[in-house]
């Protein structure tokens, strides 16, 4: 009797288990709001609600989102429609530069106040089919050795980037959001204007306030009521921005300062695919679709003087399978300036060949050596070397201890030509393609 009675409570309690377990199927999934959705409106910023291209804590919310809730924004390309599949060097020198860089938002996020921490999670890039890389006179890291204008337009897909301007070359894609940041508050815009008219004062560039192009109008444009005070975009800062951080890739999470009530998220000057660096001052431009998710964490702001960002196995993917690796450390041509160091002491610098512990110049080095070298082993132009450096290589410090030299590499993924180099058909080192530094700029053969 007493196996009966244990036999008929375990059939019991199973069909009590399965029914359980039905009932818990059965109750409604918790409801996920819908997506917020910010598409692009009208052909440019200035015709689109949602779009701004200067930065200040008085600009308003296009939209609010709450954490976790998934949000789609639709960015527009770096300059703002100026160039399209037939655009050619004359169309850069006429591009109107006050309206750089268009952006998405601010979209505020519910619950965030001034003090907390906003962690954004990149979910996808969906890539307009047109891109562009421009080298603009005046613009980029070797803007004294590429005084001209050129343009590489970039057919572009779910995959890959070509270019019938750089034919030898097919480049993967790599997308990220270029700017994307937060609003500063007031504190902090008044700490970005004093600083930065400090330095424009001894010389350095800095780029004042313009209200030329400013949006939105009423605020930043030639009769806005802080025209004077809304900071351009180009430049990143602690509130993030235009940061042009390649690793920040699909499934990284990005940590913002919140400086205003809400945070003001916003995304825009999205890259297809770009170097470390850089280099040309642009990389493979374009428009986009961005998916992103936003989580609040209280307090914690004044714990990150910039933004951070994490992520898992984001970086092995942007390696290459082969590569090939320039140096430079930072010596010159006695008598030459940098273009970098004119606003300093020339008197102290122009008579040395070495610098101590300079990065830039041993960047500029290193960036140098490898524009030669493409040009020397794929027969490119050296424009076309550059615009491949600026979207595909990588600047690299190697080291900052061995003092006086501190060292950068350049690095050249080779799978990205689509022809053989030369010395494919020479054992390596029977011809040097390289130009030895340092040597005045004017007489280098490939620049």
């Amino acid at each position: 009797m007493n196996k009966l009675k244990r036999n008929l409570g375990i059939f019991i309690g199973v069909i009590l288990f399965f029914a359980g377990a039905a009932g818990v199927r059965s109750l409604p999934a918790i409801s996920q709001p819908a997506p917020l959705v910010l598409e692009r409106t009208g052909e440019f910023c200035v015709d689109d609600p949602h779009c701004f291209n200067r930065l200040h804590p008085a600009i308003p919310m296009a939209a609010t989102a709450v954490p976790g809730q998934t949000i789609v924004l639709g960015a527009r390309d770096a300059f703002d429609g100026a160039f399209g599949p037939g655009s050619t060097p004359e169309d850069v020198v006429a591009a109107d530069l006050s309206k750089v860089h268009p952006l998405t938002g601010p979209v505020a996020i519910e619950g965030a106040q001034r003090g907390d921490v906003v962690a954004v999670t990149i979910e996808d890039i969906t890539p307009d089919p047109y891109g562009y890389t421009v080298i603009a006179p005046g613009f980029g890291f070797l803007r004294d050795l590429f005084p001209e204008p050129y343009i590489a337009n970039w057919d572009l897909t779910a995959t890959t980037a070509t270019s019938k301007e750089v034919p030898q070359v097919k480049i993967p894609f790599a997308g990220f959001a270029g700017s994307i940041g937060v609003l500063p508050g007031e504190p902090e815009l008044e700490t970005f204007l004093r600083r930065e008219a400090q330095l424009a004062e001894v010389g350095g560039i800095a780029l004042a306030p313009l209200p030329t192009g400013g949006l939105p109008a009423d605020l930043c444009g030639v009769n806005g009521s802080q025209k004077d005070r809304c900071v351009r975009t180009i430049p990143p800062r602690e509130n993030g921005g235009n940061m042009d951080v390649k690793q920040m890739q699909i499934g990284t999470t990005i940590l913002f300062p919140c400086f205003v009530d809400g945070c003001g998220l916003y995304v825009g000057d999205v890259h297809f695919a770009q170097g470390d660096g850089e280099v040309s001052g642009t990389a493979i431009e374009m428009g986009a679709t961005v998916t992103l998710k936003a989580e609040v964490r209280k307090g914690g702001a004044d714990a990150l003087k910039m933004p951070q960002f994490l992520g898992g196995n984001q970086l092995k993917a942007l390696e290459p399978e082969s590569f090939h690796a320039t140096m430079g450390i930072p010596i010159k041509a006695a008598g030459e300036i940098p273009p970098y160091h004119k606003y300093l002491n020339g008197d102290k610098i122009a008579p040395l060949e070495n610098l101590s512990e300079d990065l830039t110049l041993a960047a500029r080095n290193a960036l140098i050596e490898m524009v030669d070298y493409v040009v020397a082993e794929y027969g490119l132009t050296p424009e076309q070397a550059y615009v491949v450096c600026s979207v595909a290589a990588d600047l690299r410090i190697s080291q900052v201890v061995d003092v006086p030299n501190y060292l950068v590499s350049m690095i050249l993924p080779r799978e990205i030509f689509q022809v053989a180099g030369r010395t494919s058909e020479r054992q390596p080192g029977s011809v040097k393609t390289t130009i030895a530094l340092p040597q005045p700029a004017a007489t280098r053969t490939s620049l």
